[in-house]
């Protein structure tokens, strides 16, 4: 899965941060970004972490700051044992459209 950052959710991350920036000092302004990329690597590693928001979307929240993550899951990883033991999953990434079930 890749990051797509929209402009208008770009655009809000460096307001929040001028503004944290500008009332409480630069501290908090970095911190605000920092936690924006630790939360973007956690739903990029683990997509399916977000609780699920208007059908199709997730939503994660940041922690310490009053805005979330919002994103759309593209692709999903389907684990399957296929005539083999529970204990030997075989992981697939295939586009979720694709993927129709025998």
């Amino acid at each position: 899965m890749k990051l797509v950052v929209t402009p208008l959710a770009l655009a809000e991350l460096h307001d929040a941060a001028a503004f944290y920036t500008l009332k409480a000092g630069i501290e908090l302004g970095l911190a605000l970004v920092a936690e924006f990329e630790r939360t973007a690597n956690l739903v990029l590693n683990n997509p399916l972490l977000g609780a699920v928001f208007r059908s199709k979307r997730r939503r994660y929240i940041l922690r310490r700051f009053p805005y979330s993550i919002i994103y759309q899951v593209t692709a999903f990883v389907h684990k399957a044992a296929r005539g083999r033991s529970p204990n030997t999953l075989v992981c697939r990434k295939r586009d979720r459209d694709a993927w129709k079930r025998p």
